[in-house]
């Protein structure tokens, strides 16, 4: 199972991201549990970055939505941004 880090800076984006996309909450509060428990689940689609964010991770939340992390250890994970597409590259 993955220990999930969420620092203050990742709280302030979703809290601004909870409040822009309340229809997207519950799709979202799945999706990080299926992650928790299932980090590579192909629903996810979970894909490594390239570029100026190598070493970072993606999982899709719907078509338009992802949340960037970084895996700190096999079992803990950072997470970083969350937003559109277009918001987080």
């Amino acid at each position: 199972m993955i220990e999930l880090i969420l620092n203050e800076s990742f709280l302030r984006i979703l809290k601004k991201w909870r409040k822009k996309h309340p229809e997207l909450v519950e799709r979202f509060q799945q999706k990080l549990t299926l992650f928790t428990d299932e980090p590579f689940h192909p629903s996810l689609k979970t894909h490594s970055l390239s570029g100026n964010f190598a070493g970072y991770w993606a999982i899709s939340i719907n078509y338009e939505h992802r949340l960037i992390f970084k895996f700190l250890s096999d079992t803990k994970v950072l997470l970083i941004d969350l937003g559109t597409h277009d918001d987080v590259y």
